[in-house]
Order: C-alpha cells, then sequence, then structure tokens
C-alpha cells in the first residue's frame, strides 16, 4: 500500500485532515487508525504539525457512458 504523510492543521481533527486530503469518510478513517499506531491515544483533536501517514488510493477507471441529448 503506497502512503503519504501529511501535517495536521490547528484545530484538526483526524476525519477532518482524511476529508481535506483524500476526499473520504466511513472506512478510511479506520484504515489511517491502522497506519498510525497510538495517534487516538492524542485526543479528538490533532496537535498543529502532526504527521499522520495517509493511504494513497489507486485510482480506478471510469466507465464510459453514452450520452443521451434530448433534441437529436
Amino acid at each position: 500500500m503506497r502512503t503519504i504523510v501529511e501535517t495536521a492543521l490547528q484545530g484538526e481533527t483526524l476525519d477532518a485532515l482524511v476529508w481535506r486530503v483524500l476526499g473520504a469518510g466511513s472506512g478510511t478513517v479506520e484504515t489511517v487508525l491502522d497506519l498510525n499506531r497510538g495517534i487516538a491515544d492524542i485526543g479528538a483533536i490533532l496537535p498543529e504539525g502532526f504527521a499522520v501517514t495517509l493511504p494513497v488510493a489507486a485510482a480506478s477507471p471510469v466507465a464510459a457512458r453514452e450520452i443521451v441529448q434530448l433534441w437529436d
């Protein structure tokens, strides 16, 4: 699994950081908790500048869809 490291902003929670960087929420936060053992012991608000390891998901290909136009 590829990972990146991102730093927390002032007053940021883990789920807010995950949403800001990855645009993901439920399920991804649990993966981040697994990658960062002990991060839950810090508390709800992460210290500013705290480094958090995040997973980088491979982009899934978007299926081509036929475009329907109303006035053909």
